[in-house]
């Protein structure tokens, strides 16, 4: 793959305790608000992860419903004989069965909305029941657990007052338990397989299930079991245009360049007739629509110093404004989906003769077809890719001698230098024209931590423009161009809701541990070639300024299991695991 005003949602008076065993184990939701002013609130999703003869694993997700603060404590007790034995993203002290949980210095501070995740190991004999009351800096989260039989799918009540503002906010998201039991089964694994990730639907088998595998009604069935009577997020990656990521060869698709009509009546039609049925309206569906597919049409296009033949084809062709525009308007129908569109990331279209453009191409794109914008609840940004989220020891305001950040060789003459700034800017080009102004960001922070011993603490030497930015910036690839299997990275922001201003969420789409494209030929009957970006002697293109690819050896092809990189990305998270 190639690859603002905030939204604000009123404050709940909820005074609920969900308690859900699932195939998973065992999760308890606590909400809590005082009615008034200078209100103190909080809502914590306890979930047991993993459970065996005498231990079990537990993530702890902790929003601030009330004002905001600058540290926080969590307390809870339990009922029985359980210990913790070790913990992470969080200082965990136990006192008899009393638990404390401090914040650390990088997630500390949470505003109205905010989350801090945590998580640990522990020990038990007997019952592991699952606490019922949890204080936030000395605040009661009050309600009642009640268990609900994970053998019976229940159906829920569509909403009653039309689709959310942010689908993300006061909603659990749906963990995949394919990718989570690939994730448990590696060394370390636990700590971060409750996470919830994207599912792919990346060809039209894998609507009905590849190789013995889940469904998407299978998928929508367990979401179900896991939503319980709140609410929750299922996040499905539609992506299987013709003559798909033409820029690229180990995502190329199973759709030739002229198959529009299988588009439409093999792929997103029996997806809509899925997702219409109203067994599942009680869901929110999330669809990411076409990851690297509108940007091309606008870099990878004759008169472009990275043109490709393939790409010329198919802005010719009009298939992938067909095919977006018509997705767009036949998932945009259902009451319950969301769909956000791709919109690359920075280090692909933060130039200015690239910016404009594409949002403009976006546009397009989501009036074709009969859709209109308001088809469009968002935009994702950095699916699958590697930018760094934030960039804190230098801006691009920032120059050293008289010479520019964007005149350094990193930049390259960028109008941003990370994905938080870019998004942020393309969702107000975005509602400059015409886009709704509510609309919503995505981020993609499954694989942009970099962290690890290689993170930079300070700026760089001021030397010069170059060593200022080098030495202080985060992503730690080669070239900014550079998207296969990254050497060096980390797993990024856990997934929250309303992070930051025009942010729906911070998401995992991209499954940690799934390969971006085999490091050499693999034959194989999906359609996906061999690119040199995935090679790691390969010495580079126009794309990544003739570097080397910074890419992992011995990679699977794309979509399967790459368990070194998993490896790489927990060790290199950041904040760390």
């Amino acid at each position: 793959m190639s690859r603002t005003t905030s939204r604000t949602t009123g404050r709940t008076a909820l005074l609920a305790a969900i308690g859900l065993i699932t195939a998973t184990g065992a999760t308890a939701t606590v909400m809590s608000s005082t009615a008034g002013a200078a209100a103190a609130g909080c809502k914590v999703d306890y979930t047991v992860t993993n459970q065996w003869n005498s231990g079990f694993g537990a993530n702890v997700v902790v929003t601030n419903t009330g004002d905001p603060v600058s540290t926080w404590t969590l307390e809870w007790s339990y009922a029985g004989d359980q210990k913790v034995t070790q913990g992470w993203n969080a200082t965990i002290t136990q006192s008899g069965a009393a638990v404390t949980a401090k914040s650390l210095s990088y997630n500390g501070s949470l505003a109205t909305g905010g989350t801090a995740s945590f998580g640990f190991n522990g020990s038990y004999s007997g019952t592991n029941t699952v606490p019922a009351t949890f204080k936030l800096n000395g605040v009661t989260c009050n309600g009642a657990t009640t268990p609900t039989d994970p053998t019976t799918p229940p159906t829920t009540p569509p909403p009653t007052s039309g689709k959310a503002d942010n689908p993300y906010a006061g909603a659990k998201v749906y963990v995949n338990p394919e990718w989570s039991e690939k994730a448990s089964a590696e060394p370390g694994g636990t700590r971060i397989s409750n996470q919830p990730t994207g599912v792919w639907l990346d060809r039209i088998a894998a609507i009905g299930g590849v190789n013995g595998g889940m469904s998407l009604r299978d998928h929508l069935d367990e979401a179900l079991v896991q939503k319980g009577s709140g609410e929750l997020v299922v996040q499905l990656v539609i992506y299987n245009l013709p003559g798909r990521d033409c820029a690229a060869l180990a995502s190329n698709g199973e759709l030739g360049p002229t198959e529009i009509d299988r588009y439409k009546t093999q792929y997103i039609d029996p997806i809509a007739a899925v997702l219409a049925d109203p067994k599942y309206a009680g869901l929110r569906v999330v669809t990411t629509v076409e990851i690297d597919s509108l940007p091309n049409l606008v870099t990878n296009v004759s008169g472009r110093p990275t043109a490709t033949p393939n790409c010329d084809v198919m802005k010719s062709n009009g298939n992938y404004i067909k095919g977006v525009g018509y997705a767009l308007n036949k998932l945009g129908s259902i009451a319950n989906v969301y769909n956000y569109v791709d919109a690359g990331h920075h280090g692909w279209l933060g130039w200015d003769d690239n910016f404009g453009p594409s949002a403009e191409l976006f546009k397009q794109a989501a009036t074709a077809e009969g859709s209109t914008v308001a088809n469009v609840h968002g935009f994702i940004v950095n699916t699958a890719n590697y930018s760094a989220l934030k960039e804190n020891h230098f801006g691009i305001n920032d120059s050293v001698n008289g010479v520019s950040v964007r005149q350094s060789k990193w930049v390259d003459w960028n109008r941003y230098v990370d994905e938080l700034s870019y998004a942020q800017a393309m969702r107000d080009k975005l509602v400059s024209l015409g886009f709704d102004s509510k609309l919503g960001m995505l981020i993609d922070t499954s694989r942009n931590g970099w962290g690890g011993t290689a993170r930079p603490t300070a700026p760089g030497a001021q030397t010069s423009v170059d060593t200022y930015v080098n030495g202080g910036r985060y992503d730690r690839r080669i070239h900014l161009g550079n998207w296969c299997n990254q050497s060096g990275a980390g797993l990024g922001e856990r997934p929250q809701a309303a992070p930051a201003a025009g942010i729906d969420a911070y998401v995992w789409m991209k499954p940690p541990g799934e390969s971006d494209g085999a490091s050499k030929e693999i034959p194989n009957n999906e359609g996906k070639g061999f690119d040199r970006m995935c090679d790691p002697t390969y010495t580079g293109n126009a794309r990544n300024g003739n570097s080397m690819s910074g890419a992992l050896p011995d990679a699977p092809i794309s979509g399967q299991w790459f368990s070194a990189q998993f490896q790489e990305l927990m060790k290199n998270a950041y904040p760390a695991l």
